[in-house]
């Protein structure tokens, strides 16, 4: 189900130079962590979150049963390739993370990875995932954020508001949003200063 039309064509539009904008130095610099995050992974029903064109595949673990969804179906036309390239059981769906088509207490585990920085209303988003996750489920997540340093606060609110027509905020209290959403949070990993972290969560059993 797709609840807004202007955050999917952005993305659509974005998908024809997504890889050249991130699959250099920037989605390097992050394989460690991530891989480390989707490490975590278990054997049951998976939900993974924005997939884009696939980037994240890699890192997965292999011989899982992921559900991967994304806003954009041109981002998911691109991540073709990769999906069948898994070694696993991965299926993509186009779907707004905000108006999930699953059952309440349907997966295991949730992931995402640079999602809920381009998530409008993050908090409805986050409560869909508690929704869909089982009691006792985990939600794990490599995000940018905030900061609450000086001077890369200001810097980032500044940006903010030019980023977000192309792409993501780069000001959101993402920490803050999942607990709004009801999740305990278990675990907070800096990556790169206090800008981009691992959250790891739990929904009460």
């Amino acid at each position: 189900m797709i609840a807004d039309g202007h955050t999917r064509r952005k993305w659509d539009r974005a998908a024809a130079r997504y890889d050249f904008m991130v699959a250099g130095g920037q989605e390097r610099r992050w394989t460690l962590p991530k891989r480390a995050l989707f490490s975590t992974m278990g054997t049951g029903p998976i939900l993974f979150v924005a997939l884009g064109t696939g980037l994240d595949i890699p890192h997965f673990p292999a011989d899982r049963d992921i559900t991967a969804i994304d806003i954009s179906p041109a981002m998911l036309e691109r991540a073709a390739p990769r999906v069948a390239a898994y070694p696993g059981r991965l299926r993509t769906a186009v779907m707004d993370v905000r108006a999930l088509d699953f059952p309440d207490a349907h997966f295991d585990q949730v992931f995402t990875a640079c999602t809920f920085c381009s998530v409008p209303d993050p908090v409805r988003g986050l409560r869909e995932l508690f929704r869909v996750l089982r009691p006792g489920g985990t939600l794990g997540m490599f995000e940018h954020t905030g900061s609450r340093y000086f001077p890369f606060k200001y810097l980032l609110d500044a940006m903010t508001p030019l980023s977000r027509l192309v792409g993501p905020d780069l000001n959101r209290d993402t920490v803050s949003n999942v607990m709004r959403a009801g999740f305990d949070v278990f675990e907070v990993r800096p990556v790169f200063l206090d800008i981009v972290k691992t959250i790891r969560a739990r929904k009460p059993l």
